[in-house]
């Protein structure tokens, strides 16, 4: 078979997500920047709220590109899922790039049927608030992360 039918993340369904982030931040009473990312890891949505700190508009967009490349959620492991330690996951992020890959908690793929479609990447609470702030915003659209 030379040619595939592919599912796609649409606009709609980023922005959809988006919303969902960010009435999640505001109940947890935090200014979060949140960024979407088509399969390939590019922006589809990016926002940053009012009082979101500037550096976390790169974060945010790290960690969706991570999670789309990896089609897993960010954590301090490697590419096939082995432990790092910290100058193995700096290697990596400088290896890799640093726009391209990182050890921050936040960042999810989304996933239809078994099939990665994007990433999610929150930043701006604490990396548990924002797993979970991505976890809702990609079960909004009725997608997976794992």
């Amino acid at each position: 078979m030379y040619i595939a039918d592919a599912k796609r993340l649409t606009h709609d369904g980023a922005k959809k997500m988006m919303a969902v982030a960010i009435d999640k931040a505001r109940e947890a009473k935090i200014a979060i920047s949140c960024c979407i990312v088509d399969a390939g890891g590019h922006v589809v949505v990016l926002e940053r709220m009012d009082g979101g700190r500037f550096h976390t508009l790169h974060s945010c967009t790290t960690k969706a590109v991570c999670a789309a490349s990896n089609k897993r959620p960010t954590s301090a492991k490697g590419a096939v899922g082995q432990d790092l330690d910290v100058t193995h996951a700096l290697g990596l992020a400088l290896a890799a790039g640093p726009e391209r890959w990182t050890a921050m908690e936040g960042g999810l793929p989304i996933l239809a049927n078994g099939e990665c479609i994007g990433g999610i990447g929150v930043s701006g609470g604490d990396w548990e608030t924002d797993q979970r702030i991505a976890q809702t915003a990609v079960e909004a659209i009725d997608a997976s992360w794992k």
